[in-house]
């Protein structure tokens, strides 16, 4: 049996948004099926990381099936972090189906895989100035849209589990900061 040519993609997707939509989508003309790190999987309920890993799964399987993106093709994997950066590779490959190719745009990711002998792409990031987690984060914080960023299977999970609400409460200042 050919061993299929699989290629794995990592982001920390606080949350899930078009343009990791459209990075996978261009991956899956490169690859026969994509495998989707979802990073820093250990990390929830704080600012730069509101979502849980759980949270940002279903954002991502459902935006796929929004999409219309063959769920066949594609893995979603929770991924930790462990802190030992030169581990870290032995760590993702333990959780993951095997793979041939990494796409990331993260500088400390492309290194960590190169190192141990993968071909590491960095994906063309769309609309990178708007389409980000961060920019994401900081319209929800000031009322501004935020929506028409995200697929609508992002912005329903967001809703369900009370995500904006989540991340303001975040963003308070603790008394003891005060």
């Amino acid at each position: 049996m050919k061993r299929k040519n699989r290629g794995l993609l990592i982001g920390r997707m606080q949350p899930v948004h078009n343009g990791h939509i459209e990075v996978i989508k261009e991956t899956l003309e490169e690859v026969d099926e994509i495998i989707i790190g979802i990073g820093s999987a250990q990390l929830s309920h704080e600012l730069k990381d509101p979502f849980t890993a759980g949270e940002r799964v279903l954002m991502m399987r459902n935006a796929l099936i929004e999409e219309g993106i063959d769920l066949n093709k594609t893995y979603i994997i929770p991924i930790e972090d462990i802190n030992r950066n030169k581990l870290w590779v032995s760590q993702v490959e333990m959780v993951s189906p095997p793979f041939k190719k990494v796409y990331s745009g993260n500088s400390l990711v492309q290194v960590l895989f190169s190192e141990e002998g993968y071909e590491v792409i960095a994906p063309e990031l769309f609309d990178r100035k708007v389409l980000s987690g961060t920019e994401i984060r900081k319209r929800i914080l000031m009322d501004e849209d935020w929506q028409s960023l995200v697929p609508k299977a992002t912005v329903e999970i967001i809703e369900e589990i009370n995500g904006v609400d989540r991340i303001k409460h975040l963003n308070k200042k603790e008394i003891s900061e005060l």
